[in-house]
Parts: C-alpha cells; sequence; structure tokens
C-alpha cells in the first residue's frame, strides 16, 4: 500500500506512524501534516529518513494540495487523523474547527474519489474521530456504534459533521469507507496544554493545577500505543462502511486523575519535596463540559479480536516517566509553538 496520513506530527499520528512505518505491507508512507501548534517535527525523530517516509508540509484547507498529494503519491490507503482537537480552543475560535474538520475533510475525500475514479478494489478511506460526537452521558451505560449523535462544543460538533460527510461518500459513490471512534487518548508525544502533561508540568514547576468544577467529570482513557495498533487493525480487517468504537475500559474521574499524577511524580522525584497534591486548585467549568464519556469497545474486539494492553494505572506510570525524561522535548515544542 501507499499509506497516507494526515496528521501526522500530532500526538496520535506520530505514535500511529511509529507503529506502522516498518510493516511490509506498506511501500510507501506519506504524512500530510500543516504543522499548526500541535503538529512537531520532533514526534518524528528517527522516522524522517527512512526510505519509504515522506513529508508534506500541507494544508488540508488547501484543496488543489491535497488532490496533488493523494495524485502524485499514488495513495491507495488513507488514515485521516487531521484535525483541531482542543475543545477550549473551539469555545474561544470555532472557525478554525469548521474549516479544517468539516471542509480539509471534504477536500480530502474529494481528493480520493477523483483519484481513484470508481476503482475500489484495494483502496480503503479510514476515518478516525472521536467519541465526543456522542454528547454526555448519565452515570450508568456506555457509547456503542449506533448511540446517537450529541456534540456539545464546536470541535465535537466539527468531528460529528465529519463523520457524516464520510458515511455520504460510502453509500452515494461506494467510496471504501471504516470509520473509528476513540476516548481519551494519553501517552508520549501529547502537547502540553492537555490536561495530563498539564499536570505532570504544573507539578514540576510548583505551578497551581487547574481543575474544572468539581473534577469528577469522567472520561474512559485510551493508551495512545494500544490505539494506534486498533487504528492498523481496522485499516486492514475492518468492514467496509462500519463505524468501529475504540476504547481502553479507563474510567477515571479528573480530579482522581490529577491525585495520581502528583503521587507518581511525588514518587519518582522525590527531591521536589513531595505533597504535589496541595497544588490542586479548583477553577470555573467551561462551557459545555460533558459529564461522563465511557465507549463500549465490544465490536472491535469480536470482530477484530483487538483489547488494549494497558490498564491506566500502567500506562499513566509509563506516561509520567516519559515526559520526566523527555522535558527537552517539552521545551522544544513549547518554544515552537
Amino acid at each position: 500500500m501507499n499509506l497516507l496520513i494526515t496528521g501526522g506530527a500530532g500526538f496520535i499520528g506520530s505514535n500511529l506512524i511509529a507503529r506502522v512505518i516498518d510493516e511490509s505491507s506498506v511501500a510507501k508512507l506519506v504524512n500530510l501534516d500543516c504543522l499548526t501548534y500541535a503538529g512537531h517535527p520532533a514526534n518524528l525523530r528517527g522516522v524522517e529518513r527512512l526510505p519509504k517516509y515522506v513529508f508534506e508540509k500541507v494544508d488540508l484547507r488547501d484543496k488543489a494540495e491535497v488532490l496533488r498529494v493523494v495524485r502524485q503519491h499514488g495513495i491507495t490507503h488513507v488514515m485521516h487523523l487531521a484535525a483541531e482537537s482542543h475543545v477550549d480552543r473551539s469555545i474561544s475560535g470555532p472557525g478554525d474547527f469548521i474549516h479544517t474538520n468539516i471542509v480539509g475533510t471534504f477536500h480530502l475525500l474529494e481528493a480520493c474519489r477523483d483519484t481513484w475514479g470508481g476503482m475500489f478494489e484495494g483502496k480503503r478511506f479510514h476515518h478516525v474521530s472521536t467519541d465526543e460526537v456522542y454528547g454526555s452521558l448519565g452515570a450508568k451505560g456506555y457509547f456503542t456504534e449506533e448511540t446517537p449523535y450529541a456534540p456539545n462544543s464546536p470541535y465535537s460538533a466539527s468531528k460529528a459533521s465529519s463523520d457524516l460527510l464520510v458515511r455520504a461518500y460510502h453509500h452515494t459513490y461506494g467510496l471504501p469507507v471504516v470509520t473509528t471512534n476513540c476516548s481519551n487518548n494519553y501517552g508520549p508525544n501529547q502537547f502540553p496544554e492537555k490536561l495530563i502533561p498539564v499536570v505532570i508540568q504544573n507539578v514540576l514547576g510548583r505551578k497551581p493545577i487547574p481543575v474544572y468544577g468539581d473534577g469528577l467529570n469522567v472520561r474512559d482513557w485510551l493508551y495512545v500505543g494500544d490505539h494506534a495498533e486498533a487504528l492498523w487493525q481496522v485499516l486492514g480487517k475492518g468492514r467496509l462502511g462500519e463505524t468501529y468504537n475504540i476504547g481502553g475500559h479507563n474510567e477515571w474521574a479528573n480530579i482522581r486523575i490529577v491525585e495520581l499524577i502528583c503521587d507518581l511524580v511525588d514518587e519518582m522525584k522525590p527531591e521536589l519535596g513531595g505533597n504535589s497534591r496541595a497544588l490542586i486548585s479548583y477553577v470555573k467549568d467551561r462551557p459545555g463540559h460533558d459529564r461522563r464519556y465511557a465507549i463500549d469497545a465490544a465490536k472491535v474486539q469480536r470482530e477484530l479480536g483487538w483489547i488494549p494492553a494497558h490498564t491506566f494505572e500502567t500506562g499513566i506510570r509509563e506516561t509520567v516517566a516519559w515526559y520526566l525524561k523527555h522535558q527537552d522535548w517539552v521545551a522544544e515544542v513549547r518554544n515552537n509553538t
């Protein structure tokens, strides 16, 4: 396959590239990324020198350039991860989310439809989305692939719109698509303004740790390496036209995560003096803050045999250790933002 990964310099994308670059079935891997605040070449050190790897600095909003990339590289498979994804940023500036997540996805779909010309055998378009399109859960229950969409932020609304575009291109034009909706990812290379890196960095800097509302908003957390493995399995073996929910079976309230990270940093960096929980500071909740997400991943497990390899306890320990060891990466990413 000639595989196009969009957003490959970002958090999930770079971990995905690390997972699939050595697969014998991948003849060429093209990384399309416009290197916004969340995309960094530092995430791909060691990959950029491989002969099968190609980097294209292209914005999905540029329709002509997206078409050029798909045509020029003879793309047969797409894993579409590029998106504006930070909820807080979508509240303060929703325009970028509409143009990148909806219009950008449209440009990519059109480029594939134009290039493949109805010759869809051996082709795949894998659209990577989020559980936030389903809205908010109560204290019980899980999101399934049949859960109605009910997005509550500009970010989740833009992703829901892109999901529906992908579905429409399958049913209208026969485009060979699969879609995945994942729970919250964590792990190496995550941009430092996301929850887990923020907590780690604030503990290290002995700064207040902001916690929205009462801190009891619940998320299902998925280690990024487990997610990358699931994405690869869905690309190769997922049924066309189907959606697969990918979750970590790790429901945690935000405040419990913050407390765990404080304790882990105290354990790993005793020279800081301990008692990092004292840094926790409750702040005003953000607008439209969904109370709980939880994924039912039975379908992907049943059909493709995928199960996460990490519990949250093992994954968060690896993640904290990675950030403590890679403070140079954090500094570089912050300086280039």
